[in-house]
């Protein structure tokens, strides 16, 4: 009930000035001390209607959206269960004019050259959209598929690179995507990072030369448009008939996938881990099961890059263990170990392991959905939160760390690729 009446009164501040709706959102960080507190914590996102940015373990603290009329009730309801918290920010508008600010000033400092991007803002879709048809124009080794269109109607293309034109069967394929959650903007620089270091500036040729490569850069473009021009910190995509009157709008595509398809999800349509009406409901998750399928006689490892937490994480959401755990594990390491040699001091070490360990339980995963079906290598990466003087801001994007997201990422990236080589060649 809540969250039905904050998202109608959301409904009618997109007429306002960019980013009022959030004047007055308050993010608090909350830790607590065991499991039963976790899980009373976590329990207020479906009690209060809030926006868990990060749900909190004992070895982790959550971040939650807070908007400003549900502060006290919030702070009561915290208190009641004893554990302890702070603001990290006081009003978002503020946080969300800065970002802007930010990037508008970096963008117009922005060079863009004719065969690459900029590593100093955030491209929107149709930049990303046009930059992968010059590519497959000026490139051979470079080709773009449109694999279908988004609920919306816009097309999600998906680059092929190859030196072989994925011709050569005795070849692995690695499948990078990012942005399966519109929000999770600093995934976007990962996916081209690693097309600028397999195509534009090669600087290790034995990854294009044994390796064919899948990268599809925007997978929710819809719902990462509508971050840009309306709410910055929305999640799903743009689907609707969910409900009558389209109060509540998209589905999570995260939890979209068949795989233990809705048991540890939202089945309403107002929240943010909304499940859909069925496995595939939704136009994006059947592109990306399409894409899957098609090479799944070579597709050898599949990433989903996500935001924020620095993070590894392998299968099951359910706590399961692939039959291949061990081998999952070493693999994490060995990439989180080469993002860590590079990554910036103020950002901690990656953590490995299964996502519903270290996480949280979740059901209808990509990466659950492409282990299960005989993909041998399925992760999901969390990139490091946006951090300043204040505290931890989530989501939000600081210029300076555009291009070190990507490459730090491709480190980690190429740690992969090269395990993948050699235990490929130790089963021959």
């Amino acid at each position: 009930m809540y969250k039905v009446a904050l998202l109608i009164a959301l409904s009618f501040c997109l007429a306002l000035a960019k980013h009022e709706q959030y004047n007055g959102y308050v993010v608090y960080q909350v830790k607590v001390a065991n499991e039963q507190q976790a899980q009373q914590v976590n329990a207020l996102e479906n009690q209060l209607g809030l926006d868990m940015w990060s749900y909190t373990t004992p070895t982790r603290p959550g971040l939650m959206l807070v908007p400003g009329p549900m502060r006290q009730r919030f702070q009561r309801a915290i208190d009641a269960t004893g554990v302890q918290y702070e603001i990290q920010v006081e009003n978002v508008k503020e946080a969300l004019d800065l970002e802007d600010q930010l990037l508008a000033a970096a963008s117009q400092r922005s060079n863009r050259t004719s065969g690459r991007l900029s590593f100093d803002t955030i491209h929107r879709y149709e930049t990303v959209d046009a930059y992968l048809v010059e590519l497959a124009q000026k490139y051979q080794t470079v080709s773009v598929v449109s694999a279908g269109k988004s609920f919306e109607g816009r097309d999600i293309k998906y680059l092929k690179i190859s030196t072989t034109n994925f011709q050569d069967s005795s070849k692995p394929i690695i499948m990078i995507q990012s942005l399966i959650h519109a929000r999770e903007w600093i995934t976007l620089p990962v996916s081209l990072y690693a097309i600028e270091k397999l195509v534009v500036d090669i600087t290790d040729r034995d990854l294009v030369d044994k390796i064919d490569w899948i990268i599809l850069p925007i997978t929710n473009p819809d719902g990462y448009e509508f971050t840009h021009t309306n709410t910055r910190f929305w999640r799903k995509n743009r689907s609707n008939g969910h409900m009558v009157g389209n109060i509540c709008l998209g589905v999570d595509l995260n939890r979209n996938f068949d795989f233990n398809w809705g048991t540890l999800s939202g089945n309403s349509a107002c929240s943010e881990t909304f499940h859909g009406s069925g496995a595939f409901s939704e136009p994006e998750t059947a592109i990306v099961r399409n894409i899957v399928n098609e090479y799944r006689k070579r597709l050898e490892l599949y990433l989903d890059i996500h935001s924020f937490g620095s993070l590894t994480l392998y299968g099951y959401g359910s706590g399961e263990l692939p039959a291949n755990g061990l081998t999952l594990n070493v693999m994490g390491v060995r990439m989180a170990q080469a993002i860590d040699a590079v990554k910036w001091n103020s950002n901690p070490n990656y953590r490995v392991g299964n996502i519903a360990m270290i996480l949280y339980p979740v059901s209808g995963g990509a990466s659950d959905y492409v282990q299960a079906i005989g993909i041998p290598h399925s992760f999901t990466f969390e990139l490091p939160a946006y951090r300043n003087q204040q505290g931890i801001n989530g989501f939000l994007v600081d210029p300076d760390f555009i291009e070190q997201a990507g490459y730090e990422t491709w480190e980690g990236i190429k740690a992969g690729a090269r395990f993948l080589l050699e235990y490929s060649r130790s089963k021959k």
